[in-house]
């Protein structure tokens, strides 16, 4: 059975409801303290935690006295890019007193549909958990548009948990988990405590149930869920406003769980490995051995490169007895030809600017 308890890398959704006062349009400072307090209390047990913030532009539309309704494009973008000064700091304040480091990560559609800012992506998250940082990502919504946008931060955080390979997901939202119909409107509606597989009747029962502040309803709530279980990550909705909702969770709050379909790193190598590679990297007999072993493909046990492929992009590796391994390239077929054979400390001399160590990191690789 899914837990909180359980969890070793967490992300966590908050939407604008659970942050901004919807009467004054006010940080609900008191209820980000006690958040702090729930992050602070989860890092302490060695979990990895990043929060998928919304709010930004609702703290925006606040300081610059914006109407109240649907704002044009470039009224958003503009209370976006006053309000995530305002919610940035507010995060740093309330973790700060904890010993910890809040990290401000700003992205959009386009980050996670191309191969090369996903990768990238991935490796600026993995290093800022590895630092011990708490990551604070949002979309990018001072430079998004319609074309580029998740459009909410369910979908956004769903994603987030792929990325980094998270075993669990929290949706924070103003309901208490998944009903069977919108229990705003009908009284027999009765929520799920799990959910096993998202099926089509479960599908035809999510309805659009949020609040004046928030754009996800339990539509995209059931669409970040589907990413995250395919994904192996276990997705948790449960009602935010109390403080102290992750621990309120943990102690058995009400909730629906949705489990996940296998682990994270499986549910990654499985999708590495059913891609098309559009290159091959030959390797030496001990580099063979090297990711037998588990370890990252280096330069130096490169002997050829043959195709064309892009940063991003998925390549065969092998080695002299066959096929070794798939994987998604740190380098495009041109700088790998140029750092083939070379150490990892002389890439910067050969390339002119610094590079990754590995050419193609363990973690991005299916045997």
């Amino acid at each position: 059975m899914a837990s909180l308890t359980a969890a070793k890398r967490l992300v966590v959704k908050i939407g604008s409801a659970l942050l901004v006062d919807r009467q004054t349009g006010a940080l609900r400072h008191d209820w980000l303290v006690a958040l702090a307090l729930d992050v602070a209390e989860l890092k302490a047990r060695g979990v990895d935690v990043i929060l998928v913030s919304s709010g930004s532009i609702a703290l925006g539309r606040s300081a610059l006295n914006l109407p109240a309704g649907t704002l044009a494009l470039e009224q958003s973008q503009a209370a976006a890019a006053v309000g995530s000064i305002r919610l940035a700091r507010a995060y740093e304040e309330v973790l700060a007193p904890h010993g910890l480091v809040a990290a401000q990560v700003l992205l959009t559609l386009e980050d996670s549909g191309d191969r090369r800012r996903y990768l990238n992506s991935r490796a600026t998250l993995e290093q800022l958990l590895r630092l011990g940082t708490v990551p604070i990502v949002n979309e990018n919504d001072t430079v998004a548009t319609d074309e580029i946008r998740y459009g909410d931060n369910d979908r956004l955080a769903a994603q987030i948990a792929v990325t980094v390979g998270a075993d669990t997901l929290v949706l924070l939202s103003d309901v208490d988990g998944f009903y069977s119909g919108n229990p705003k409107e009908d009284p027999t509606a009765k929520r799920f405590d799990v959910v096993e597989h998202i099926t089509p009747e479960i599908e035809a029962m999510a309805g659009d149930v949020g609040s004046g502040l928030s754009k996800g309803g339990m539509k995209t709530k059931l669409l970040a869920a589907r990413t995250a279980t395919h994904a192996g990550c276990a997705m948790a909705i449960t009602e935010g406003s109390v403080l102290r909702p992750l621990k309120a969770l943990a102690d058995g709050a009400p909730s629906t769980w949705f489990l996940a379909e296998g682990d994270p790193q499986a549910a990654r190598k499985r999708w590495i490995a059913a891609m098309k590679p559009r290159g091959r990297i030959l390797v030496d007999a001990g580099a063979a051995r090297a990711l037998g072993q588990g370890k990252s493909l280096l330069p130096a046990g490169v002997t050829a490169v043959t195709g064309e492929f892009g940063r991003g992009e998925p390549v065969e590796i092998a080695g002299p007895k066959g096929v070794l391994a798939k994987g998604l390239t740190r380098y495009t077929s041109e700088e790998a030809t140029l750092i083939a054979g070379r150490q990892s400390g002389d890439i910067e001399a050969v390339l002119g600017y610094p590079g990754r160590a590995a050419l193609v990191h363990r973690d991005d690789m299916a045997m």
